[in-house]
Protein backbone atom coordinates (compact mmCIF):
# COMPACT_ATOMS: atom_id res chain seq x y z
CA UNK A 1 0.00 0.00 0.00
CA UNK A 2 1.39 3.39 -1.02
CA UNK A 3 1.53 5.80 1.93
CA UNK A 4 2.99 9.23 2.57
CA UNK A 5 5.85 7.65 4.54
CA UNK A 6 6.64 5.20 1.73
CA UNK A 7 6.81 8.04 -0.79
CA UNK A 8 9.34 9.86 1.41
CA UNK A 9 11.29 6.70 2.28
CA UNK A 10 11.79 5.64 -1.36
CA UNK A 11 14.13 8.47 -2.48
CA UNK A 12 15.98 8.31 0.85
CA UNK A 13 16.57 4.56 0.54
CA UNK A 14 17.77 4.75 -3.05
CA UNK A 15 19.69 8.02 -2.88
CA UNK A 16 23.02 6.16 -2.38
CA UNK A 17 22.30 4.26 -5.60
CA UNK A 18 21.84 7.56 -7.43
CA UNK A 19 25.11 8.82 -5.93
CA UNK A 20 26.96 5.74 -7.18
CA UNK A 21 25.58 6.30 -10.68
CA UNK A 22 26.77 9.91 -10.67
CA UNK A 23 30.22 9.01 -9.29
CA UNK A 24 30.65 6.33 -11.97
CA UNK A 25 29.98 8.82 -14.76
CA UNK A 26 32.27 11.45 -13.26
CA UNK A 27 35.09 8.89 -13.33
CA UNK A 28 35.11 8.76 -17.14
CA UNK A 29 36.55 11.32 -19.59
CA UNK A 30 36.40 14.31 -19.80
CA UNK A 31 36.01 15.10 -16.10
CA UNK A 32 39.60 14.59 -14.97
CA UNK A 33 38.57 12.86 -11.72
CA UNK A 34 39.19 9.25 -12.68
CA UNK A 35 40.28 8.43 -9.09
CA UNK A 36 36.62 8.70 -8.09
CA UNK A 37 36.03 5.23 -9.60
CA UNK A 38 37.71 3.63 -6.55
CA UNK A 39 34.91 4.79 -4.24
CA UNK A 40 32.07 5.15 -6.76
CA UNK A 41 30.35 1.87 -5.87
CA UNK A 42 30.65 2.36 -2.11
CA UNK A 43 27.27 4.10 -1.64
CA UNK A 44 25.50 1.31 -3.53
CA UNK A 45 27.31 -1.47 -1.68
CA UNK A 46 26.76 0.09 1.74
CA UNK A 47 23.06 0.64 1.05
CA UNK A 48 22.30 -2.89 -0.21
CA UNK A 49 23.85 -4.36 2.95
CA UNK A 50 20.58 -3.73 4.80
CA UNK A 51 18.24 -4.41 1.85
CA UNK A 52 16.37 -7.46 0.71
CA UNK A 53 17.37 -9.15 -2.55
CA UNK A 54 14.51 -7.42 -4.38
CA UNK A 55 15.47 -4.00 -3.03
CA UNK A 56 19.12 -4.62 -3.91
CA UNK A 57 18.08 -5.39 -7.49
CA UNK A 58 16.19 -2.08 -7.66
CA UNK A 59 19.15 -0.21 -6.18
CA UNK A 60 21.56 -1.69 -8.74
CA UNK A 61 19.12 -0.86 -11.51
CA UNK A 62 18.81 2.76 -10.34
CA UNK A 63 22.60 3.08 -10.21
CA UNK A 64 22.82 1.76 -13.75
CA UNK A 65 20.06 3.96 -15.14
CA UNK A 66 21.50 7.15 -13.66
CA UNK A 67 25.03 6.20 -14.75
CA UNK A 68 24.21 5.28 -18.34
CA UNK A 69 21.79 8.16 -18.86
CA UNK A 70 24.50 10.63 -17.88
CA UNK A 71 27.33 8.76 -19.64
CA UNK A 72 25.51 8.18 -22.94
CA UNK A 73 23.56 11.45 -23.10
CA UNK A 74 25.21 12.19 -26.47
CA UNK A 75 23.02 9.54 -28.11
CA UNK A 76 20.06 11.95 -28.11
CA UNK A 77 21.61 14.72 -30.26
CA UNK A 78 23.35 12.13 -32.44
CA UNK A 79 20.20 10.34 -33.55
CA UNK A 80 18.04 13.47 -33.49
CA UNK A 81 20.35 15.35 -35.87
CA UNK A 82 21.63 12.50 -38.06
CA UNK A 83 18.92 9.91 -37.64
CA UNK A 84 16.04 12.24 -38.30
CA UNK A 85 14.10 11.23 -35.16
CA UNK A 86 12.26 13.80 -33.07
CA UNK A 87 13.40 14.58 -29.53
CA UNK A 88 10.83 12.32 -27.86
CA UNK A 89 11.86 9.27 -29.89
CA UNK A 90 15.54 10.12 -29.43
CA UNK A 91 15.14 10.27 -25.66
CA UNK A 92 13.17 7.01 -25.79
CA UNK A 93 16.08 5.28 -27.53
CA UNK A 94 18.49 6.50 -24.83
CA UNK A 95 16.11 5.32 -22.11
CA UNK A 96 15.69 1.85 -23.65
CA UNK A 97 19.45 1.37 -24.04
CA UNK A 98 20.08 2.62 -20.50
CA UNK A 99 17.42 0.28 -19.08
CA UNK A 100 19.02 -2.68 -20.83
CA UNK A 101 22.54 -1.81 -19.66
CA UNK A 102 21.23 -1.20 -16.13
CA UNK A 103 20.21 -4.84 -15.84
CA UNK A 104 23.88 -5.72 -15.38
CA UNK A 105 24.51 -3.67 -12.18
CA UNK A 106 21.05 -4.78 -11.01
CA UNK A 107 22.03 -8.44 -11.41
CA UNK A 108 25.34 -7.66 -9.71
CA UNK A 109 23.56 -6.30 -6.62
CA UNK A 110 21.05 -9.17 -6.53
CA UNK A 111 23.64 -11.95 -6.91
CA UNK A 112 25.88 -10.26 -4.34
CA UNK A 113 23.04 -10.56 -1.84
CA UNK A 114 22.63 -14.22 -2.75
CA UNK A 115 26.33 -14.73 -2.04
CA UNK A 116 25.77 -13.57 1.54
CA UNK A 117 26.79 -9.92 1.58
CA UNK A 118 24.63 -9.16 4.61
CA UNK A 119 25.90 -12.10 6.64
CA UNK A 120 29.49 -11.22 5.79
CA UNK A 121 29.21 -7.97 7.71
CA UNK A 122 27.99 -9.64 10.90
CA UNK A 123 30.78 -10.78 13.18
CA UNK A 124 28.62 -13.15 15.17
CA UNK A 125 27.30 -14.94 12.10
CA UNK A 126 30.78 -15.34 10.67
CA UNK A 127 32.31 -16.71 13.86
CA UNK A 128 29.56 -19.01 15.07
CA UNK A 129 27.01 -19.95 12.43
CA UNK A 130 28.91 -20.89 9.30
CA UNK A 131 30.54 -24.09 8.23
CA UNK A 132 34.20 -24.08 7.29
CA UNK A 133 33.34 -23.99 3.60
CA UNK A 134 30.93 -21.17 4.25
CA UNK A 135 33.60 -19.15 6.06
CA UNK A 136 36.03 -19.56 3.18
CA UNK A 137 33.40 -18.47 0.69
CA UNK A 138 32.46 -15.34 2.65
CA UNK A 139 36.07 -14.50 3.51
CA UNK A 140 36.66 -13.93 -0.18
CA UNK A 141 33.35 -12.23 -0.89
CA UNK A 142 35.01 -9.01 -2.17
CA UNK A 143 36.97 -11.13 -4.65
CA UNK A 144 33.77 -12.89 -5.69
CA UNK A 145 32.06 -9.51 -6.08
CA UNK A 146 34.90 -8.39 -8.33
CA UNK A 147 34.66 -11.64 -10.34
CA UNK A 148 30.93 -11.12 -10.69
CA UNK A 149 31.24 -7.56 -12.01
CA UNK A 150 34.04 -8.33 -14.47
CA UNK A 151 32.19 -11.43 -15.69
CA UNK A 152 29.04 -9.39 -16.31
CA UNK A 153 31.08 -6.79 -18.20
CA UNK A 154 32.47 -9.53 -20.43
CA UNK A 155 28.95 -10.80 -21.15
CA UNK A 156 27.76 -7.25 -21.90
CA UNK A 157 30.60 -6.74 -24.37
CA UNK A 158 29.41 -9.57 -26.61
CA UNK A 159 25.77 -10.37 -25.73
CA UNK A 160 23.01 -9.20 -28.11
CA UNK A 161 25.49 -7.73 -30.64
CA UNK A 162 27.54 -6.35 -27.73
CA UNK A 163 28.07 -2.91 -26.22
CA UNK A 164 31.24 -2.58 -24.15
CA UNK A 165 31.05 1.19 -23.69
CA UNK A 166 31.48 2.31 -20.06
CA UNK A 167 33.44 -0.69 -18.76
CA UNK A 168 34.94 0.48 -15.46
CA UNK A 169 38.53 -0.21 -16.47
CA UNK A 170 38.36 2.33 -19.32
CA UNK A 171 38.15 5.15 -16.76
CA UNK A 172 41.82 4.50 -15.88
CA UNK A 173 43.25 4.93 -19.40
CA UNK A 174 45.72 7.57 -18.17
CA UNK A 175 46.75 5.61 -15.04
CA UNK A 176 49.59 3.81 -16.81
CA UNK A 177 51.01 1.88 -13.85
CA UNK A 178 47.60 0.52 -12.90
CA UNK A 179 46.52 -0.62 -16.38
CA UNK A 180 49.60 -2.64 -17.38
CA UNK A 181 47.86 -5.72 -15.94
CA UNK A 182 45.66 -5.63 -19.05
CA UNK A 183 48.28 -7.57 -21.02
CA UNK A 184 47.35 -10.53 -18.79
CA UNK A 185 43.67 -10.03 -18.02
CA UNK A 186 42.38 -7.55 -20.56
CA UNK A 187 40.41 -4.52 -19.42
CA UNK A 188 38.25 -6.81 -17.27
CA UNK A 189 41.14 -7.32 -14.84
CA UNK A 190 41.27 -3.57 -14.23
CA UNK A 191 37.52 -3.56 -13.53
CA UNK A 192 38.10 -6.50 -11.17
CA UNK A 193 40.54 -4.49 -9.03
CA UNK A 194 38.31 -1.42 -9.06
CA UNK A 195 35.34 -3.39 -7.71
CA UNK A 196 37.58 -5.24 -5.22
CA UNK A 197 38.77 -1.92 -3.76
CA UNK A 198 35.23 -0.52 -3.65
CA UNK A 199 33.87 -3.60 -1.90
CA UNK A 200 36.67 -3.65 0.69
CA UNK A 201 36.17 0.04 1.48
CA UNK A 202 32.43 -0.58 1.83
CA UNK A 203 33.00 -3.46 4.26
CA UNK A 204 35.41 -1.38 6.34
CA UNK A 205 32.82 1.37 6.56
CA UNK A 206 30.04 -1.05 7.55
CA UNK A 207 32.22 -2.68 10.23
CA UNK A 208 33.16 0.76 11.57
CA UNK A 209 29.49 1.81 11.81
CA UNK A 210 28.58 -1.47 13.52
CA UNK A 211 31.53 -1.02 15.91
CA UNK A 212 32.98 -4.46 15.17
CA UNK A 213 36.18 -4.58 17.23
CA UNK A 214 37.71 -7.63 15.54
CA UNK A 215 38.15 -6.84 11.87
CA UNK A 216 37.84 -9.70 9.43
CA UNK A 217 41.25 -9.23 7.81
CA UNK A 218 41.30 -11.65 4.87
CA UNK A 219 39.50 -9.32 2.40
CA UNK A 220 41.65 -6.35 3.44
CA UNK A 221 44.88 -8.32 3.07
CA UNK A 222 43.80 -9.71 -0.31
CA UNK A 223 42.95 -6.24 -1.59
CA UNK A 224 46.24 -4.75 -0.43
CA UNK A 225 48.29 -7.62 -1.86
CA UNK A 226 46.51 -7.69 -5.22
CA UNK A 227 46.55 -3.90 -5.67
CA UNK A 228 50.19 -3.63 -4.66
CA UNK A 229 51.04 -6.56 -6.94
CA UNK A 230 49.26 -4.83 -9.83
CA UNK A 231 51.24 -1.62 -9.30
CA UNK A 232 54.57 -3.45 -8.95
CA UNK A 233 53.82 -5.45 -12.10
CA UNK A 234 52.86 -2.22 -13.86
CA UNK A 235 56.13 -0.53 -12.97
CA UNK A 236 58.16 -3.53 -14.15
CA UNK A 237 56.25 -3.82 -17.43
CA UNK A 238 56.51 -0.11 -18.21
CA UNK A 239 60.28 -0.34 -17.91
CA UNK A 240 60.47 -3.64 -19.84
CA UNK A 241 58.22 -2.55 -22.71
CA UNK A 242 59.89 0.86 -22.72
CA UNK A 243 63.24 -0.81 -23.36
CA UNK A 244 61.68 -2.83 -26.19
CA UNK A 245 60.25 0.36 -27.69
CA UNK A 246 63.66 2.03 -27.59
CA UNK A 247 65.32 -0.88 -29.38
CA UNK A 248 62.45 -1.62 -31.81
CA UNK A 249 62.34 -0.70 -35.47
CA UNK A 250 60.24 2.36 -36.24
CA UNK A 251 57.90 3.13 -39.09
CA UNK A 252 56.82 6.65 -39.96
CA UNK A 253 53.06 7.17 -40.21
CA UNK A 254 50.96 10.21 -41.10
CA UNK A 255 47.38 10.75 -39.90
CA UNK A 256 45.09 13.03 -41.89
CA UNK A 257 42.18 14.57 -39.96
CA UNK A 258 39.93 16.11 -42.59
CA UNK A 259 37.35 17.59 -40.20
CA UNK A 260 34.42 17.15 -42.57
CA UNK A 261 31.08 18.13 -41.06
CA UNK A 262 28.59 15.27 -41.02
CA UNK A 263 25.81 17.25 -42.68
CA UNK A 264 28.15 17.98 -45.61
CA UNK A 265 29.95 14.64 -45.78
CA UNK A 266 27.60 12.97 -48.27
CA UNK A 267 26.56 16.15 -50.09
CA UNK A 268 27.11 15.74 -53.85
CA UNK A 269 28.24 19.37 -54.13
CA UNK A 270 30.84 18.99 -51.39
CA UNK A 271 32.52 15.75 -52.58
CA UNK A 272 35.18 17.55 -54.62
CA UNK A 273 35.95 19.90 -51.71
CA UNK A 274 36.31 16.93 -49.36
CA UNK A 275 38.86 15.25 -51.63
CA UNK A 276 40.76 18.52 -52.09
CA UNK A 277 40.99 19.04 -48.34
CA UNK A 278 42.43 15.56 -47.77
CA UNK A 279 44.89 15.99 -50.63
CA UNK A 280 46.16 19.35 -49.37
CA UNK A 281 46.58 18.04 -45.81
CA UNK A 282 48.44 15.02 -47.19
CA UNK A 283 50.79 17.22 -49.22
CA UNK A 284 51.72 19.08 -46.03
CA UNK A 285 53.21 15.83 -44.69
CA UNK A 286 55.12 14.67 -47.77
CA UNK A 287 58.30 16.43 -46.62
CA UNK A 288 58.35 13.98 -43.66
CA UNK A 289 58.36 11.05 -46.14
CA UNK A 290 55.93 8.81 -44.23
CA UNK A 291 55.79 5.07 -44.90
CA UNK A 292 52.01 5.06 -44.52
CA UNK A 293 49.34 7.74 -44.77
CA UNK A 294 46.05 7.03 -42.98
CA UNK A 295 42.75 8.67 -43.90
CA UNK A 296 39.71 8.12 -41.62
CA UNK A 297 36.64 5.89 -41.93
CA UNK A 298 34.63 6.65 -45.12
CA UNK A 299 37.00 9.55 -45.86
CA UNK A 300 36.01 9.08 -49.51
CA UNK A 301 32.34 10.09 -49.85
CA UNK A 302 31.91 7.93 -52.95
CA UNK A 303 32.50 4.36 -54.13
CA UNK A 304 36.22 4.16 -54.78
CA UNK A 305 37.10 2.85 -58.26
CA UNK A 306 33.42 3.06 -59.26
CA UNK A 307 33.37 6.85 -59.53
CA UNK A 308 36.26 7.09 -61.99
CA UNK A 309 36.73 10.87 -61.98
CA UNK A 310 37.04 11.26 -58.20
CA UNK A 311 39.00 8.00 -57.89
CA UNK A 312 41.55 9.27 -60.43
CA UNK A 313 41.95 12.44 -58.39
CA UNK A 314 42.79 10.38 -55.30
CA UNK A 315 45.11 8.12 -57.27
CA UNK A 316 47.10 11.08 -58.55
CA UNK A 317 47.63 12.26 -54.98
CA UNK A 318 48.92 8.80 -53.99
CA UNK A 319 51.32 8.63 -56.93
CA UNK A 320 52.71 12.11 -56.21
CA UNK A 321 53.16 11.25 -52.53
CA UNK A 322 55.10 8.07 -53.41
CA UNK A 323 53.98 6.19 -50.36
CA UNK A 324 51.32 3.71 -49.24
CA UNK A 325 47.83 4.82 -48.18
CA UNK A 326 45.15 3.35 -45.92
CA UNK A 327 41.82 4.93 -46.85
CA UNK A 328 38.27 4.38 -45.63
CA UNK A 329 35.51 4.24 -48.24
CA UNK A 330 32.07 2.69 -48.78
CA UNK A 331 32.08 -0.24 -51.18
CA UNK A 332 29.64 -2.62 -52.80
CA UNK A 333 29.62 -6.04 -54.42
CA UNK A 334 26.83 -7.57 -56.43
CA UNK A 335 25.91 -11.01 -57.67
CA UNK A 336 22.85 -12.45 -59.35
CA UNK A 337 20.77 -12.29 -56.18
CA UNK A 338 21.50 -8.96 -54.51
CA UNK A 339 23.90 -6.09 -53.85
CA UNK A 340 25.93 -5.96 -50.62
CA UNK A 341 27.34 -2.72 -49.23
CA UNK A 342 30.45 -2.62 -47.04
CA UNK A 343 32.26 -0.18 -44.80
CA UNK A 344 35.71 -0.80 -46.24
CA UNK A 345 39.36 0.12 -45.72
CA UNK A 346 41.62 0.06 -48.80
CA UNK A 347 45.39 -0.43 -48.63
CA UNK A 348 47.00 1.15 -51.71
CA UNK A 349 50.65 1.12 -52.71
CA UNK A 350 52.57 4.11 -54.10
CA UNK A 351 51.30 3.40 -57.63
CA UNK A 352 47.67 3.44 -56.38
CA UNK A 353 47.22 -0.32 -56.79
CA UNK A 354 44.95 -1.99 -54.26
CA UNK A 355 47.10 -4.41 -52.23
CA UNK A 356 44.47 -5.36 -49.66
CA UNK A 357 41.05 -4.54 -48.24
CA UNK A 358 39.24 -5.02 -44.96
CA UNK A 359 35.47 -4.83 -44.54
CA UNK A 360 34.07 -3.91 -41.15
CA UNK A 361 32.81 -7.02 -39.36
CA UNK A 362 31.10 -5.68 -36.26
CA UNK A 363 28.54 -3.12 -37.41
CA UNK A 364 26.75 -0.56 -35.26
CA UNK A 365 23.24 -1.91 -34.54
CA UNK A 366 20.48 0.40 -35.78
CA UNK A 367 23.22 2.68 -37.17
CA UNK A 368 24.75 0.59 -39.95
CA UNK A 369 22.18 -2.20 -39.99
CA UNK A 370 18.92 -3.23 -38.30
CA UNK A 371 19.24 -6.35 -36.09
CA UNK A 372 16.54 -8.93 -36.78
CA UNK A 373 15.63 -6.82 -39.78
CA UNK A 374 12.80 -9.13 -40.84
CA UNK A 375 11.02 -8.46 -37.54
CA UNK A 376 12.12 -4.95 -36.54
CA UNK A 377 11.72 -3.11 -39.83
CA UNK A 378 9.42 -0.59 -38.13
CA UNK A 379 12.43 0.75 -36.19
CA UNK A 380 14.31 1.70 -39.33
CA UNK A 381 17.84 3.08 -38.98
CA UNK A 382 18.68 5.61 -36.30
CA UNK A 383 21.57 7.21 -38.20
CA UNK A 384 20.35 7.36 -41.76
CA UNK A 385 23.60 8.85 -43.12
CA UNK A 386 25.72 5.90 -41.89
CA UNK A 387 24.65 3.53 -44.67
CA UNK A 388 23.04 0.11 -44.83
CA UNK A 389 26.02 -2.23 -44.64
CA UNK A 390 26.66 -5.95 -44.57
CA UNK A 391 29.31 -7.39 -42.23
CA UNK A 392 32.67 -8.32 -43.72
CA UNK A 393 33.24 -11.98 -44.48
CA UNK A 394 37.03 -12.23 -44.77
CA UNK A 395 39.21 -13.31 -41.79
CA UNK A 396 40.97 -10.78 -39.57
CA UNK A 397 44.15 -10.63 -41.64
CA UNK A 398 46.42 -7.58 -41.34
CA UNK A 399 47.07 -5.40 -44.39
CA UNK A 400 50.66 -5.05 -45.63
CA UNK A 401 52.46 -1.84 -46.57
CA UNK A 402 56.01 -1.04 -47.67
CA UNK A 403 58.26 0.78 -45.25
CA UNK A 404 61.68 2.33 -45.87
CA UNK A 405 62.53 1.90 -42.18
CA UNK A 406 61.59 -1.77 -41.68
CA UNK A 407 63.57 -4.83 -42.72
CA UNK A 408 60.31 -6.48 -43.78
CA UNK A 409 56.88 -5.26 -44.88
CA UNK A 410 54.78 -3.55 -42.25
CA UNK A 411 51.53 -5.23 -41.23
CA UNK A 412 48.63 -3.43 -39.61
CA UNK A 413 45.36 -4.72 -38.24
CA UNK A 414 42.51 -2.37 -39.13
CA UNK A 415 39.62 -1.78 -36.73
CA UNK A 416 36.86 0.43 -38.07
CA UNK A 417 35.07 2.70 -35.55
CA UNK A 418 32.86 0.56 -33.27
CA UNK A 419 35.21 -2.43 -33.56
CA UNK A 420 37.71 -0.86 -31.14
CA UNK A 421 35.23 -1.77 -28.36
CA UNK A 422 35.84 -5.49 -28.92
CA UNK A 423 39.18 -6.75 -27.53
CA UNK A 424 38.88 -10.06 -29.40
CA UNK A 425 39.05 -8.34 -32.80
CA UNK A 426 42.33 -6.57 -32.01
CA UNK A 427 43.90 -9.73 -30.57
CA UNK A 428 42.92 -11.76 -33.66
CA UNK A 429 44.71 -9.27 -35.90
CA UNK A 430 47.84 -9.45 -33.73
CA UNK A 431 47.78 -13.24 -33.62
CA UNK A 432 47.61 -13.18 -37.43
CA UNK A 433 50.80 -11.13 -37.63
CA UNK A 434 49.87 -7.43 -37.17
CA UNK A 435 52.86 -5.31 -36.08
CA UNK A 436 50.70 -2.26 -35.37
CA UNK A 437 46.98 -1.62 -34.99
CA UNK A 438 45.13 1.11 -36.87
CA UNK A 439 41.66 2.29 -36.00
CA UNK A 440 39.82 4.60 -38.40
CA UNK A 441 36.61 6.31 -37.39
CA UNK A 442 34.29 9.20 -38.13
CA UNK A 443 33.16 10.51 -34.70
CA UNK A 444 31.58 13.60 -36.27
CA UNK A 445 28.33 12.24 -34.84
CA UNK A 446 29.51 13.03 -31.31
CA UNK A 447 29.98 16.78 -31.70
CA UNK A 448 31.85 18.36 -28.79
CA UNK A 449 30.45 15.84 -26.30
CA UNK A 450 32.57 13.66 -24.02
CA UNK A 451 31.87 10.67 -26.30
CA UNK A 452 34.83 11.51 -28.56
CA UNK A 453 37.33 11.28 -25.69
CA UNK A 454 35.61 8.21 -24.24
CA UNK A 455 35.95 6.51 -27.62
CA UNK A 456 39.62 7.48 -27.85
CA UNK A 457 40.39 6.20 -24.34
CA UNK A 458 39.22 2.69 -25.28
CA UNK A 459 42.01 2.47 -27.88
CA UNK A 460 44.60 2.82 -25.08
CA UNK A 461 43.61 -0.61 -23.75
CA UNK A 462 43.90 -2.30 -27.13
CA UNK A 463 47.50 -1.02 -27.20
CA UNK A 464 48.33 -2.32 -23.70
CA UNK A 465 46.50 -5.65 -24.07
CA UNK A 466 48.37 -6.58 -27.24
CA UNK A 467 51.58 -4.55 -26.76
CA UNK A 468 51.13 -2.84 -30.09
CA UNK A 469 51.22 0.77 -31.22
CA UNK A 470 47.71 2.03 -32.02
CA UNK A 471 47.27 4.63 -34.75
CA UNK A 472 43.90 6.38 -34.64
CA UNK A 473 42.60 8.49 -37.55
CA UNK A 474 39.29 10.23 -36.83
CA UNK A 475 37.46 12.54 -39.21
CA UNK A 476 36.89 15.25 -36.60
CA UNK A 477 39.21 13.94 -33.85
CA UNK A 478 40.49 12.74 -31.52
CA UNK A 479 43.27 11.35 -33.76
CA UNK A 480 46.63 10.28 -32.41
CA UNK A 481 49.36 7.77 -31.68
CA UNK A 482 49.38 5.44 -28.65
CA UNK A 483 52.49 3.41 -27.85
CA UNK A 484 52.47 -0.22 -26.55
CA UNK A 485 52.68 1.00 -22.93
CA UNK A 486 49.49 3.03 -23.40
CA UNK A 487 51.16 6.43 -23.52
CA UNK A 488 49.37 8.91 -25.79
CA UNK A 489 52.33 10.17 -27.84
CA UNK A 490 50.37 12.70 -29.88
CA UNK A 491 46.69 13.64 -29.99
CA UNK A 492 44.77 16.18 -32.06
CA UNK A 493 42.12 18.64 -30.92
CA UNK A 494 38.50 18.17 -31.93
CA UNK A 495 37.07 19.73 -35.10
CA UNK A 496 40.41 20.90 -36.48
CA UNK A 497 41.86 20.44 -39.97
CA UNK A 498 45.19 18.87 -39.13
CA UNK A 499 47.77 16.30 -40.20
CA UNK A 500 50.40 14.76 -37.92
CA UNK A 501 53.32 12.42 -38.55
CA UNK A 502 55.28 10.32 -36.10
CA UNK A 503 57.77 7.46 -35.93
CA UNK A 504 55.96 4.59 -34.17
CA UNK A 505 57.60 1.48 -32.68
CA UNK A 506 56.97 -1.91 -34.24
CA UNK A 507 56.88 -4.73 -31.68
CA UNK A 508 56.48 -8.39 -32.61
CA UNK A 509 56.11 -10.17 -29.25
CA UNK A 510 52.81 -11.81 -28.30
CA UNK A 511 51.31 -10.94 -24.90
CA UNK A 512 49.58 -13.43 -22.62
CA UNK A 513 46.24 -11.76 -23.33
CA UNK A 514 46.74 -11.89 -27.10
CA UNK A 515 47.60 -15.57 -26.91
CA UNK A 516 44.91 -16.75 -24.49
CA UNK A 517 42.21 -14.11 -24.87
CA UNK A 518 39.58 -13.51 -22.20
CA UNK A 519 40.67 -16.40 -19.98
CA UNK A 520 40.43 -14.18 -16.90
CA UNK A 521 36.88 -12.99 -17.60
CA UNK A 522 35.66 -16.50 -18.40
CA UNK A 523 37.34 -17.82 -15.23
CA UNK A 524 35.53 -15.13 -13.24
CA UNK A 525 32.18 -16.37 -14.51
CA UNK A 526 33.12 -19.98 -13.73
CA UNK A 527 34.23 -18.98 -10.22
CA UNK A 528 30.80 -17.52 -9.46
CA UNK A 529 29.08 -20.64 -10.79
CA UNK A 530 31.31 -22.89 -8.66
CA UNK A 531 30.62 -20.83 -5.51
CA UNK A 532 26.86 -21.14 -6.03
CA UNK A 533 27.25 -24.90 -6.44
CA UNK A 534 29.32 -25.10 -3.24
CA UNK A 535 26.82 -23.03 -1.28
CA UNK A 536 23.99 -25.26 -2.42
CA UNK A 537 25.97 -28.38 -1.54
CA UNK A 538 26.84 -27.00 1.93
CA UNK A 539 23.21 -26.11 2.56
CA UNK A 540 22.11 -29.66 1.76
CA UNK A 541 24.90 -31.06 3.95
CA UNK A 542 23.87 -28.93 6.94
CA UNK A 543 20.26 -30.04 6.57
CA UNK A 544 21.33 -33.69 6.69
Amino acid sequence: MITHKNIIRFPVKYFPALASGLFLTLSFPDTGISWLIFISLMPLLISIHSMTGKEAFYAGFITGVFHFLTLLYWIVPTIAVYGGLNQILSISVLLLLSFYLSLYPALFALILKKLGFKDFCRKKTILTSLTRTGRITLSFLPILAACLWSGLEFIRTYALTGFGWGILGYSQYNNLVFIQLADLTGVYGISFLIVLINCTFALLWINFKQKVKTLYMIPVICTIVLTAGCCIYGGIRIQSIGNQITEAEKTKTAIIQGNIKQNLKWSAEFKQNTIEKYIQLTKSQTTHKPDLVVWPETALPFYYRFDRRLSAHVDSCIKLSKTDFLIGSPAFEHDRKDIRYYNRAYMLDRTANITGTYDKHHLVPFGEYVPFGNYLTFLGKLTAQAGNFSPGRQPFMPLEFNSHHLTAKGKTGVLICFEILFPAIASKFVKNGAHILTTITNDAWFGYSSAAMQHFSIAVFRAVENRRTVIRAANTGVSGFIDPVGTVIKATPLFTDIAITHNVPVLTGISFYTKYGDLFAISSILAICIVFMLKRFCKKTRRK
